[in-house]
């Protein structure tokens, strides 16, 4: 579904990613771990054609994305979730959710979607007429997840979706991820919280200064304390 080879990316004089590699393939949880600055959200910037690269290739569904925009990615199926969720705080929970509604086909597909979301995170249905705005952040960050998934995703790309939120909740989020793979989507999952992260995933990308330094099984890697402890700190 997307292979990504040698991917380098710089920012302003300071190359931000260097030479790194990975494949997912439907129905994968790939998790890409690492401290503050490693080049995680580059990573991400990087594949989605947000931040252009210096070298390497991305390949989804067979072909090369180089020139092709960001939102035409998206649109396709490449989606992201972004660092700090980016709803729309004036907009009531549904209205945010029909955003990402709007390249389906009619009106029925729409509401048996907005179905859906609403079953997989029941609290967006009692709140689907308050503003977003006034969500908690574990709840702004479902409606981030769910307003994503809207746009029918093949690939599902997502950054620090734990960021800032009670253990209790993330933990709710990154199973919410694994039932997705479960279901045959493929996700990248980008977090800090790497132990959680792991748990969930498949296989990890342990990035340091914008180099992949490891990759193995998660299971593997979480076993590892030493590595853990040694690249997140």
């Amino acid at each position: 579904m997307i292979e990504v080879r040698e991917l380098s990316a710089r920012i302003g004089a300071v190359e931000a990613l260097s030479g790194v590699s990975l494949s997912l393939a439907p129905g994968g949880l790939l998790a890409v771990i690492g401290a503050n600055g490693a080049g995680k959200t580059t990573l991400l910037r990087a594949i989605s054609n947000v931040l252009p690269r210096s070298g390497g290739t991305v390949r989804f569904a067979g072909q090369d994305t180089i020139g092709v925009s960001a939102h035409i990615l998206a649109r396709t199926g490449l989606v992201q979730v972004p660092q700090g969720r980016q709803i729309v705080p004036n907009l009531s929970v549904r209205d945010n959710l029909l955003l990402g509604a709007a390249q389906l086909p009619d009106t029925a597909e729409t509401e048996r979607r907005l179905g859906v979301e609403y079953a997989r995170f029941p609290v967006l249905l009692a709140r689907q007429n308050v503003p977003g705005g006034s969500l908690s952040g574990g709840e702004q960050q479902m409606l981030a997840l769910s307003r994503a998934l809207m746009m029918r995703p093949k690939v599902l790309m997502l950054d620090e979706p734990s960021l800032g939120l009670a253990q209790q909740v993330a933990r709710g989020i990154l199973l919410a991820l694994r039932a997705l793979a479960d279901e045959g989507m493929a996700v990248l999952l980008v977090e800090q919280m790497a132990l959680g992260a792991l748990a969930v995933a498949d296989r990890a990308l342990v990035l340091r200064n914008g180099r992949a330094v490891a990759a193995a099984a998660a299971a593997e890697l979480r076993r590892d304390r030493a590595l853990v402890e040694s690249y997140l700190g």
